[in-house]
């Protein structure tokens, strides 16, 4: 098991229990998912481009990325239906417990100028939706080999009720929220 499993199972779930008052072990909040994206609207001028970043998206989260295809035809942006503009990975289980650990104690601290996460980013269900600006900052990329630099979004899903307890549990799991 993750060392990040064996931190909530030990002390965040006896935590989070005794702060909320919950009866049943079954209603305490855990994490889902996590979902990384890359939106690539280069792609449509560069299909290569796109390999690339779907090569460096699973060497980040160690899971083969799946690429997204546009769902209709925006004539605006020279854009057809079906063609590839992006890639995105779904983390479970031990994968995601991994990758939040190294999210959050090796990614995070290399960003320049961090000084914590957005309180606010949350939508209401429980989920977290946090931007990066370039995927440098996780040490699997060699900067040498890099094409062009892309932002991905992250998005931590739980199933806690309320935006409150998300971010408490997120808070004990280790992320960095601003003050």
């Amino acid at each position: 098991m993750s060392r990040l499993y064996d931190l909530y199972q030990q002390q965040i779930i006896p935590e989070l229990k005794k702060q909320f008052n919950y009866q049943n072990v079954m209603a305490i909040p855990k994490l889902t998912k996590i979902v990384v994206n890359v939106g690539l609207g280069e792609a449509i001028q560069n299909p290569k481009l796109l390999d690339s970043v779907a090569n460096e998206l699973g060497t980040i989260t160690g899971q083969r990325p799946v690429i997204n295809l546009a769902r209709k035809s925006i004539a605006a942006f020279k854009l057809r239906k079906g063609m590839a503009i992006g890639c995105s990975v779904t983390l479970r289980a031990n994968r995601m417990y991994e990758f939040f650990d190294r999210l959050v104690s090796i990614a995070l601290p290399r960003v320049r100028d961090f000084r914590g996460l957005s309180p606010r980013s949350f939508d209401g269900r429980g989920n977290y939706t946090l931007g990066l600006r370039d995927q440098l900052i996780f040490p699997e990329i060699d900067y040498s080999k890099v094409n062009k630099i892309n932002g991905m979004n992250v998005c931590i899903v739980t199933n806690a009720k309320t935006d409150n307890e998300a971010r408490t549990l997120l808070g004990l799991l280790g992320l960095p929220f601003r003050k």
